[in-house]
Order: structure tokens, then C-alpha cells, then sequence
């Protein structure tokens, strides 16, 4: 399955919408987008995976670095996932207590 990436504006941030599967061979491809979006100054990033339905360990990666680059520009980083599933994996890893997570893009951008 190929990797979809779509960007959209909701309040002060940009939300970055994944799907697919987020793997070693995709994973390039979503930080690049990240670095990309980071680079051209957004103070917000929001990475929705509501549509991904696989992610390993180097998806996992990815969204850590995409954490501290957004912190070392200055800018806010969170990640909206409600399938259980994700959830489990990043419950499994402690990465539930490093990346902000959130249920919904709402909850995820009222802030």
C-alpha cells in the first residue's frame, strides 16, 4: 500500500493527514513532508493518522524527529490517533508519554 499525504489549514495549524502504511520504505517520504512544512516557517504541526493503517518502528522515528525539529524551530507538534491498534504501539514503546497525542484534529488544534 502506497503512503498519502495531504495538508490542510485548521486555525494556527498545518494538519498534515497520512495514510497508508507508514513503514521503512515510506517513512522518507513523511519526513521529508514534515521537514518541508517545518522549514517553510508553519508555527503548528498536526500529523493525522486517522487513515494510516500499518506504522513500525521507523514511522515511530519519524514522528520523534519530527517532535524535536518542530521544538528546536519553535514550533508546536502533536499527533491525532484514535485507532487502537497505533495506540497500543505507542503505549508499548512509552512514546504515548513523549509525542502529544490526541483523539480528534479538534482536540488537537484547540490549543
Amino acid at each position: 500500500m502506497e503512503l498519502s499525504l495531504a495538508t490542510r489549514v485548521v486555525a494556527t495549524h498545518t494538519v498534515l493527514e497520512v495514510g497508508g502504511e507508514v513503514d521503512v520504505y515510506t517513512a522518507p517520504k513523511l519526513r521529508e513532508r514534515i521537514a518541508e512544512l517545518l522549514d517553510s516557517g508553519v508555527t503548528g504541526v498536526v500529523v493525522d493518522l486517522a487513515k494510516v493503517e500499518f506504522m513500525d518502528s521507523t514511522g515511530l522515528g519519524v514522528l520523534v524527529g519530527g517532535l524535536r525539529k518542530a521544538r528546536a524551530a519553535g514550533a508546536t507538534f502533536g499527533v491525532v490517533c484514535a485507532r487502537e491498534s497505533l495506540l497500543k504501539i505507542f503505549r508499548i514503546t512509552a512514546l504515548d508519554q513523549v509525542l502529544p497525542l490526541y483523539p480528534s484534529v479538534d482536540a488537537a488544534t484547540a490549543s
